[in-house]
């Protein structure tokens, strides 16, 4: 298909969030606040485990990508959006929407294969606690997250060389914040039913595959720490949770956003902005203020630094 080189559509027009003025103004001040959070917690949490030597574990490195990931995937989306809010004409260049959907994949898509990762450290940890030092370690690891990165560039470009090619000549209307997949595909000057159901398919085989294993995964260590002492039972059903939490609460979105999309607008809005501001959110909200560790080690970076700053 080599008609997309004729295309005579160079930007997109991005209808937003809503239409009126002061909610606009307030979701300004909501997301600004929100994005602020969510790129300044995640750093803290990448600091930590980088300086504090005693956070030098696999899962903390796990955790430590996974912050680096949930920054860039809202960093995708989110300042654009947040920038729309006080502008009257919401657009985009067709280059800037191609990188748009080509990074919220790659990085989504890493991210979808990183929490299979997390749950199989997890899973090593408490279901053969004698071995874990030997099956995680920090190689291992390394290769470990450039499989995920690598299945996400790869995923990416599967999606990024077909819509690439796509003929737009009009229209150029999204009612979205951002660019994505089906949106894109609806615009373009053909017949794109199928081709919609094709690259719905595409991102809904990643992401049930990695749903999954993680269901698997997790019912497998709850039903080994059933068999446990009360006290390792107890920790290892809090980690747990927490990782089921942000599992849950970042495959349902994409979920039905791609495997089981249900064309209501104002929903799909709503679980794109969950998607890209308030699950990147739960990973400093969650794993910090539940993690005794990330507190412990937050505790003794401020007692060095106040002291550091006592000997000036």
């Amino acid at each position: 298909m080599d008609t997309g080189n004729l295309s005579a559509v160079s930007e997109f027009v991005l209808l937003g969030l809503c239409q009126s003025w002061p909610m606009q103004v307030l979701l300004l001040l909501l997301f600004f606040m929100l994005y602020l959070i969510i790129v300044s917690g995640n750093i803290i949490i990448m600091i930590l485990i980088i300086i504090d030597t005693r956070l030098h574990s696999p899962m903390y490195f796990l955790l430590a990508n996974l912050s680096f990931v949930d920054m860039w995937l809202s960093s995708v989306t989110t300042p654009k959006m947040i920038t729309d809010l006080v502008r009257e004409n919401k657009t985009i260049s067709f280059g800037g929407c191609m990188c748009q959907i080509l990074f919220v994949h790659f990085v989504g898509g890493g991210e979808m294969v990183l929490l299979v990762v997390m749950a199989y450290d997890r899973y090593v940890a408490i279901c053969k606690p004698l071995h874990y030092s030997a099956i995680m370690n920090l190689q291992k690891c390394l290769g470990l997250v450039a499989i995920s990165w690598a299945i996400g560039f790869v995923h990416a470009m599967s999606q990024m060389a077909v819509i690439i090619q796509l003929p737009f000549c009009g229209p150029r209307e999204m009612d979205s914040f951002f660019c994505d997949i089906p949106l894109v595909i609806k615009l373009a000057c053909m017949d794109s039913y199928s081709l919609g159901i094709l690259m719905n398919a595409d991102s809904g085989v990643l992401a049930m595959t990695c749903f999954i294993l993680l269901l698997i995964s997790y019912t497998y260590i709850l039903l080994t720490v059933r068999q446990g002492s009360k006290t390792g039972a107890s920790r290892a059903l809090s980690t747990c949770t927490a990782h089921i939490t942000v599992v849950v609460l970042f495959f349902g979105p994409c979920i039905f956003i791609y495997v089981w999309p249900l064309s209501i607008t104002w929903v799909d809005k709503f679980l794109a902005v969950f998607y890209s501001v308030i699950t990147p959110l739960l990973n400093p909200a969650i794993y910090t203020l539940r993690n005794k560790e990330i507190k412990n080690a937050m505790k003794r970076f401020k007692s060095y630094y106040m002291h550091s700053k006592e000997n000036i």
